[in-house]
């Protein structure tokens, strides 16, 4: 049996601070996945599919593996994510730069005037969330979410593993605690 020490006052805060941060952005994505496919969706794309046209409007030509890193998703997702793109008339497959062997994917004038529609109008709304905080709140709150975003991406998305799929209680194989 092991003796566990009792939790500083500092690793306590630092634990609340976390519970209260991780109920706060699970309520705020939640918020903005509906949001997204409510607004997103009313111009005849996916959510995916549009972020799939925001990478490569921001990257520029993209190869489907490249796109498909981006996107966080598998290759054969992407090309899915892709295909519908294609027959719409966002997206076009052409010959690669650098290698002729090669597929890149390119937005069309189509898809880069979509996508600047949704942006500016998801941008407004934003606007009119921030609108009425003092400028230097509404900087410091964008750099705390820049940060947050970069320490998870480093944390959870770059390789570093946040822990197995095992239950964390029950028998072997089940998920039942009791």
């Amino acid at each position: 049996m092991s003796v566990q020490a009792p939790i500083s006052a500092f690793d306590a805060l630092l634990l609340s601070d976390a519970e209260a941060l991780n109920a706060a952005v699970s309520h705020l994505v939640r918020i903005y996945q509906f949001r997204d496919r409510d607004r997103i969706c009313c111009y005849d794309i996916s959510v995916t599919q549009c972020y799939a046209l925001e990478a490569l409007v921001e990257r520029g030509p993209s190869r489907s593996q490249t796109l498909a890193n981006a996107l966080m998703l598998d290759k054969s997702t992407t090309t899915r994510v892709v295909d519908a793109l294609v027959k719409k008339g966002y997206v076009v497959r052409q010959a690669d730069a650098e290698d002729a062997r090669a597929l890149s994917l390119s937005v069309t004038p189509a898809g880069r005037a979509l996508y600047e529609r949704i942006n500016e109008e998801l941008v407004a709304q934003q606007a009119s969330l921030i609108q009425e905080l003092d400028p230097a709140v509404r900087r410091a709150s964008i750099e705390v979410i820049r940060r947050l975003a970069r320490a998870a991406q480093d944390r959870f998305v770059s390789g570093v593993s946040v822990g197995g799929c095992e239950p964390s209680c029950g028998a072997q194989g089940t998920w039942k605690c009791e």
